[in-house]
């Protein structure tokens, strides 16, 4: 049995400990956000290569798809807290290479793959371990609202990321911009070195390690027998694959299509606008102790985003067009972190990090396929008739998925 959620607004902002490392995640995807905007601006720059941008994309997804479980099993038998400090550190050698190739002069293309791909290792590491230490900083009762409110706080860094970065771009120079960004790390590094008496931290010694493909597959195997842990999981991978976040690299075309061109002020809104919808959600739902976590809602909500998506999909008006693709940032939030919180509640305490790692590949590593079915399918059929025909395709298999949760009485279990 897990213990009835809290019901009072932001409930996991009342430890200390919650608070201080959702202001350190903040700051970290902040400088993750920073980090892109300041590399993917000089590799546009030197190389001129939409094949290395392609890449850049590829090799931030790639390594949740392949390597997430295994990272989820270390946060299983190790402190978390000391994963997500290796997180931080790899993120941090990352931006002092880059820094250092762009004081010398001597950035070259395999020099960016390497860096390109230690980057979305890091994030691989931190992902599992950030979410098995927000259980073990609130526990279940809390679970929901400090889902939600990581959400929420990734969200704000990556709303102030191409900001700052942007900033420090025309201040400093990428060279500096980038040395300072290393900064921006090390309040959430310096903060995990001490133990919060409020963390509890104890791992399970005899948890078993994951040292071949087969200890994977029979993860997988495991945990996909808890239906509910299965169902959100299969939910989430769903939104991924056919859509993800693969529209948002296509806004210069939607909003020249709008009327307003590839650039300027009603771009930069339009490309916010999910960001800021998501960012509502995290506020609102979290102030009024909304949409607690229930399987049927989670469907419904994901439902609603493929209709928002659609929407935008085939909307020819701005106004329109700003307002579902806040709708969309707005259900899009709502929607994972109750799928998250359903599979993290649901998963035995000795797999959690197993868990949840299974959960990343669905809905962080199935993205990597999103760019062909919205990306290559917009350069065949064109981007509206791409992300339309994806979120028609999303409409039907989670509704088909409702189904079938709904005969194993999935509803029910949850």
């Amino acid at each position: 049995m897990t213990a009835a959620p809290d019901t009072r607004s932001y409930a996991a902002l009342r430890y200390p400990a919650s608070r201080i490392y959702l202001l350190g995640a903040a700051l970290a995807m902040m400088a993750d956000s920073i980090e892109h905007v300041i590399s993917y601006w000089i590799i546009f720059e030197k190389f001129q290569s939409p094949s290395l941008a392609g890449f850049a994309v590829i090799a931030h997804w790639v390594p949740f798809l392949l390597c997430s479980i295994w990272a989820g099993a270390l946060a299983d038998r190790y402190d978390p807290r000391r994963i997500i400090q290796a997180g931080m550190a790899l993120f941090m050698l990352v931006s002092l290479g880059w820094g250092i190739l762009f004081a010398t002069d001597s950035l070259e293309k395999w020099h960016a793959v390497i860096l390109l791909i230690v980057h979305g290792l890091a994030g691989v590491l931190w992902a599992p371990a950030g979410q098995v230490l927000v259980h073990d900083v609130v526990g279940g009762r809390q679970l929901q609202s400090a889902i939600r409110l990581l959400a929420t706080s990734r969200t704000l860094g990556l709303l102030l990321g191409p900001a700052v970065g942007g900033a420090l771009l025309l201040i400093v120079g990428p060279t500096w911009g980038i040395f300072i960004n290393v900064l921006i790390y090390l309040p959430l590094t310096l903060w995990l070195i001490r133990n919060p008496k409020e963390v509890n931290t104890n791992r399970n010694s005899t948890s078993a390690a994951m040292t071949s493909f087969r200890d994977m597959f029979d993860t997988v195997r495991q945990v996909s027998s808890i239906p509910i842990v299965f169902a959100m999981s299969f939910l989430a991978g769903l939104a991924a694959f056919f859509i993800g976040n693969a529209h948002e690299p296509q806004m210069p075309e939607f909003a020249r299509d709008l009327g307003y061109g590839g650039e300027g002020l009603y771009y930069s809104m339009l490309l916010a606008a999910n960001a800021v919808g998501a960012l509502m959600a995290g506020i609102i739902l979290e102030a009024g102790n909304m949409l607690p976590a229930k399987t049927r809602t989670s469907f419904i909500l994901g439902l609603l985003w493929a209709l928002a998506i659609l929407g935008f999909a085939v909307s020819q008006n701005y106004i329109l067009a700003f307002l579902l693709l806040a709708c969309a940032g707005f259900l899009d939030l709502s929607f994972n972190s109750m799928t998250r919180t359903l599979a993290q509640l649901h998963s035995p305490p000795e797999i959690r990090g197993r868990a949840i790692g299974l959960f990343n590949v669905g809905s962080l590593g199935c993205r990597t396929f999103s760019g062909f079915t919205v990306g290559f399918g917009g350069g065949m059929i064109g981007i509206h008739w791409s992300l339309g025909l994806s979120a028609l395709a999303l409409f039907a298999c989670m509704a088909a998925l409702f189904v079938w949760a709904g005969r194993r009485g999935v509803m029910e279990k949850a």
